[in-house]
């Protein structure tokens, strides 16, 4: 499982990108890979945790949760 920070999420598009922690390109994020109860959405700077997988124009998070971990200073801008 992987973690990451969510960079932006519009709900009215359904998607969002999330910058990897570990780095590299960015992660597509659709609502329907959401696996919280209730609406289906994220927040920017919500850190989340996600499997990845190969799509058809780059990497998409599947399983995106909300983890437990707070933000680095790194991933929220502030070094």
């Amino acid at each position: 499982m992987s973690t990451g920070t969510v960079k932006w999420f519009s709900n009215a598009k359904g998607y969002g990108f999330i910058a990897p922690e570990e780095g590299g390109d960015d992660i597509f994020a659709h609502f329907s890979s959401i696996t919280m109860e209730g609406y289906k959405t994220l927040k920017k700077g919500q850190v989340v945790e996600f499997e990845c997988i190969q799509g058809p124009k780059g990497l998409h998070a599947t399983a995106i949760k909300l983890s437990n971990s707070p933000p680095s200073s790194e991933q929220v801008g502030l070094h």
